[in-house]
């Protein structure tokens, strides 16, 4: 047989098996939930960075917003 032959054939049988085996193939990811405290920990720990980092940058980012803003419209 040629290469040719037996990669069509490698790619036909491929395809003829596809529904047999997909459900034993993905079965993994159905019991697979993820880490959910380690997601939770990440979301709590982002919000406190961002609350820090709002209390302590906040005046500062609002006066450049503002001063950004006023040079746009040209006011003063």
């Amino acid at each position: 047989m040629t290469s040719l032959h037996t990669a069509y054939r490698r790619g036909l049988s491929a395809v003829l098996t596809w529904p047999v085996a997909a459900p034993t193939r993905f079965r993994h990811r159905r019991r697979d939930r993820g880490d959910v405290p380690g997601w939770v920990l990440i979301t709590v720990m982002t919000a406190g960075l961002v609350s820090a980092l709002w209390l302590i940058a906040g005046p500062a980012l609002i006066s450049m917003f503002q001063s950004a803003l006023s040079s746009v419209t040209g006011k003063k």
